[in-house]
């Protein structure tokens, strides 16, 4: 298995390279599928798939499939063997459940080698990795930049830091340029919590709240794009906050939500109550706070964000009833991109 590599310091030289005309995507969730329809107009497209019930999807967004479950290594053999015919790889999968490694990227990463070395003819050119803000922790509701030393609180966010460092280090070695988009809450119109508005759970009091960021799934999508197009131009890898303008803490982004879907606002509690009446993995989440600057995913990838804030998407977002909006699917508020 790779083992994660302290990064080297010095860049490698790259070639500027043409646009990619294949590309591979890892992880066919929402947002492999999003990235996927923005690709097919002009690349050739392959879907790792774990469901085969995702495979008719995959086909419908003009993409082909191969099989492959990033946690059995055994599954990846026609992925190894068709590894060194692809422009450029999207790897979306989230990391398993429990532990401190990342085994899906490592998994990834062993069979990408094989198939990089059995030929000649290489042509990989750049990765495109989403990891998650959770990587720096809590911040105390500081303003950060992606110069914030990392500081992972939950195993989640270890495993996501195993998955950045694991892929630095491999990049490195294969003189494939590299970005890494670290995202916060994901959400769109299926990806709000409006179950759990509409089931009372309670809020944190405001002087009490955490600091939450966001970014709108097509825009995610959107900065993926931007990121493999830009990759061939850039003389060296890159780390991106992928986050929107908003300046939101939980309790308000919750009202906010209520408030156009017109429901009742959640009633507000002290942090120690609300530690008491939520799930952990809501627990943890609710205890890390920080404001992430996107200066430099502005900057790097020249991206106009379709929705800047979210009072922006709610605007464009028709004023369902709170009994048409139960017939969508909903997640809870900044689900955690692993």
């Amino acid at each position: 298995m790779i083992k994660a590599n302290p990064i080297n310091p010095k860049t490698p030289a790259y070639v500027v390279s043409p646009p990619i005309k294949t590309g591979l995507v890892v992880g066919f969730g929402d947002v492999g599928e999003r990235v996927t329809r923005l690709l097919t107009p002009e690349y050739s497209v392959t879907a790792l798939i774990r469901n085969p019930q995702r495979a008719k999807t995959a086909g419908l967004c003009g993409a082909n499939h191969l099989a492959g479950d990033l946690s059995k290594l055994e599954t990846l053999t026609a992925l190894g063997e068709q590894s060194n015919q692809f422009d450029a790889i999207f790897h979306f999968a989230p990391p398993p459940g429990s532990g401190l490694e990342d085994t899906h990227t490592r998994n990834l990463l062993v069979t990408l080698t094989k198939g990089l070395t059995a030929t000649p003819t290489v042509h990989l050119k750049q990765f495109i990795y989403i990891s998650t803000t959770g990587v720096y922790g809590d911040c105390g509701g500081d303003i950060i930049n992606e110069n914030r030393p990392l500081n992972p609180q939950t195993d989640r966010a270890r495993r996501r830091v195993d998955a950045e460092q694991c892929l630095q280090a491999w990049a490195a070695l294969h003189q494939v340029r590299l970005i890494i988009l670290r995202a916060p809450g994901i959400y769109a119109i299926e990806r709000l919590p409006l179950e759990r508005i509409r089931s009372g759970t309670p809020a944190m009091i405001a002087n009490e709240d955490s600091h939450t960021n966001h970014i709108h799934a097509d825009d995610l999508a959107a900065a993926c794009l931007a990121a493999c197009t830009k990759a061939a131009t850039l003389n060296s890898n890159q780390i991106l906050n992928v986050v929107d303008d908003s300046d939101l803490k939980v309790g308000d982004f919750l009202d906010l939500l209520a408030d156009h879907f017109q429901l009742t606002r959640p009633p507000r509690v002290s942090r120690a109550e609300l530690q008491t009446r939520v799930n952990p993995p809501i627990a943890s989440f609710l205890n890390e706070s920080r404001r992430i600057q996107n200066t430099r995913m502005k900057a790097v990838l020249n991206l106009k964000l379709r929705y800047p804030t979210v009072q922006d998407f709610l605007t464009k977002t028709p004023r369902w009833s709170a009994e048409t909006a139960a017939a969508a699917k909903f997640v809870t508020p900044g689900q955690p991109t692993g």
